[in-house]
């Protein structure tokens, strides 16, 4: 029999963290917990509002598959017992785990897959004044990935103040869908010419038609606009990359199905997060392999992260180790 528990953690941040729905000073995230025997496997998540969730409903939602699981629900037909979202993805991600530990494998050997190479992840620039952000950028200026967030007719001016404090770094910028047409139309030029390589959701979401009548002198990625396989067919023609999270997928397993399907249609693939533990990291860094943009600095935001988590050197990450996950 598989037990599982459910719980809820908040990890305090190095600072305010700021996009343009909010602030934020801590990360608070569901962690699920299967036990069968005297094996455990560990999934974490993390509720957001913009998608209806909240750490009550998510718990909620688990809680609900609680004695399906003690009777025998397995990875496979969860699929199928809870949406693509938050409490899927903890549930799903903490089934591979426990897989990979009975089995004594590690996640890739179950997948079938090499063994897996350090990644180098973009490290981000919370929403804030251009002199403020200039300030972060100078503290940051040798990571060679920045992803700055905005939010609306002052972002100029912010990426430009980036762009002086870091010169040498990479820029991608996310507009967390706080744009309109005409100013993406203002935007876009001076933005490339600042050097910014990937904009991610800058319209909302649902205007995707829109976008598509846009030029596109900057790979534009669909974040908000793309949450599992099932997405791809509404975005495509209008986006030329997917932001890949296993908190939109609803888990590990569904995010390698939505990957597949996105190089299939010749899309490019980014994989990022939410601010969350190194346990979040660990099942994406799997996915994050071979993808054009790699998003995974949720830990480094953190006062400090889980014990055993993710090793970092600069903006490097290592795979995980097994006592972590997978």
């Amino acid at each position: 029999m598989t037990d599982i528990q459910i719980s809820h953690e908040s990890w305090p941040l190095q600072g305010v963290f700021t996009i343009a729905r909010g602030s934020k000073t801590q990360a608070d995230v569901v962690v699920v917990t299967l036990k069968a025997g005297e094996t455990s496997g560990y999934g974490e998540c993390v509720p957001y509002a913009r998608y209806g969730e909240s750490i009550e409903s998510v718990m909620e939602q688990i809680s609900a598959l609680s004695s399906d699981i003690r009777n025998g629900l397995d990875r496979a037909t969860l699929q199928e017992c809870l949406p693509a979202g938050a409490a899927r993805n903890a549930v799903d991600c903490a089934f591979w785990d426990l897989e990979c530990k009975q089995s004594r494998q590690r996640i890739w050997q179950r997948l079938n897959l090499p063994a897996p190479q350090r990644l180098e992840s973009a490290y981000t620039l919370s929403l804030d004044s251009p002199e403020s952000m200039f300030r972060a950028a100078q503290n940051n200026a040798d990571r060679p990935l920045l992803k700055l967030k905005l939010a609306d007719k002052d972002d100029l001016a912010r990426v430009a103040a980036v762009r002086k404090g870091a010169p040498a770094a990479r820029l991608i910028v996310d507009a967390n869908e706080g744009w309109d047409a005409s100013l993406y139309l203002r935007l876009v030029p001076e933005l490339a010419a600042l050097g910014v390589v990937m904009i991610e959701q800058p319209l909302p979401a649902g205007q995707e038609r829109i976008l598509a009548e846009l030029p596109h002198p900057i790979p534009i990625c669909a974040d908000e606009s793309c949450h599992d396989s099932h997405s791809l067919a509404a975005i495509a023609g209008c986006y030329d990359m997917i932001n890949i999270k296993l908190d939109k997928t609803g888990g590990l397993t569904e995010a390698l199905r939505l990957r597949a399907s996105a190089v299939a249609a010749g899309m490019q693939i980014m994989v990022g997060c939410m601010v969350s533990t190194s346990l979040s990291m660990a099942p994406a860094f799997i996915v994050a392999q071979g993808a054009n943009v790699v998003d995974l600095d949720g830990p480094l935001l953190l006062q400090h992260d889980r014990s055993g988590g993710l090793r970092y050197n600069g903006s490097e990450i290592a795979a995980p180790d097994a006592a972590l996950w997978g």
